[in-house]
């Protein structure tokens, strides 16, 4: 154990910086228990606390001034990239979305707490335009709040954490097959909760883009519900002259309202996910006529965009 405090003493600053940038910047390399380690065998030298703290404040900075410039610059397209890699893909959007919309920038001081969710809050802040002054502090205030709780942890529970990290050193590859066996079975469960809502979610009936264009002007164009949350139907436009409804809000006005229409569901989520779930909720309360947009907003983009770039080629 003395190795590990001198090991400590020499590179741990360093090992925290680096675990805890690697880890913001999206890689899956969680920095928070390497934090509760610092903080135990910190305890000995009060001043590589504090340092710790600043070091692990000034990583959560640089990697959040990434996402907050690229989410300023690429917006949608990026926030889609981040949750293509998460294990929530099919919800990721609609709730980093919900959770900004609801307590704006403040999201930011419980954000890290979440895998993934850091990045997903400062690319929506920058998406948002949220003043640059305004981000850092509510940045600085997450990640002191996120590096020094996990310091606290470390500090309060030393002398149960310094045995176990000795006897981690001893039985080093025992303890590496229980953390990659802990995480395939938390992979495996979260796969498992995916295929089980996206079966649920795939007998709610399709309609493509075609067809609802074809369907736009005549006696039987149906109602078309978009279903992303408010901040990104102000940031993003949609199709024109559709009806705002979020999964979040209550449906029993809308019922009385829509009564036994038809209607087109669309979402900008991966599955159309979004727009089933929604569907299958007023097909609870009666309202039986609702599709899902095959593609969402991305399919309906591309078919306006498509007969354009072919318009310009013709005249050239």
């Amino acid at each position: 154990m003395n190795e590990l405090q001198q090991l400590n003493e020499s590179h741990g600053l360093l090992l925290v910086f680096v675990n805890v940038l690697l880890e913001q910047i999206g890689l899956p390399v969680p920095a928070y228990p390497t934090l509760i380690v610092t903080g135990a065998l910190a305890m000995q030298s009060k001043p590589l606390l504090g340092a710790g703290v600043l070091v692990a404040m000034f990583a959560c900075l640089i990697a959040d001034g990434l996402w907050y410039w690229a989410g300023k610059r690429y917006g949608g397209v990026l926030l889609k990239s981040i949750c293509k890699i998460s294990l929530s893909q099919d919800t990721c959007i609609r709730q980093g979305l919900t959770v900004y919309d609801r307590v704006g920038p403040r999201a930011m001081l419980l954000s890290k707490f979440l895998p993934g969710a850091g990045a997903l809050v400062t690319t929506v802040a920058g998406m948002n335009g949220t003043p640059l002054a305004i981000f850092m502090r509510y940045s600085l205030a997450g990640s002191f709040i996120w590096a020094g709780s996990a310091l606290l942890l470390g500090m309060l529970f030393t002398d149960a954490i310094i045995p176990l990290l000795g006897w981690l050193t001893g039985y080093l590859p025992l303890a590496i097959g229980g953390v990659l066996a802990a995480f395939a079975l938390f992979l495996g469960w979260k796969y498992w909760k995916r295929r089980r809502l996206l079966a649920r979610t795939s007998q709610v009936p399709r309609i493509s883009v075609p067809q609802l264009l074809a369907l736009r002007d005549t006696v039987d164009a149906p109602v078309i519900i978009d279903v992303r949350p408010t901040f990104h139907t102000a940031v993003i436009e949609g199709i024109p002259g559709a009806v705002s409804i979020s999964l979040e809000e209550p449906l029993e006005p809308w019922v009385e309202k829509l009564g036994d229409v038809d209607m087109v569901f669309y979402c900008a989520c991966p599955n159309e996910l979004s727009a089933a779930l929604l569907a299958q909720k007023l097909h609870a309360h009666g309202l039986t006529r609702g599709k899902a947009l095959t593609g969402g907003l991305d399919a309906w983009r591309n078919a306006q965009i498509e007969p354009d770039a072919a318009g310009e080629t013709a005249t050239a």
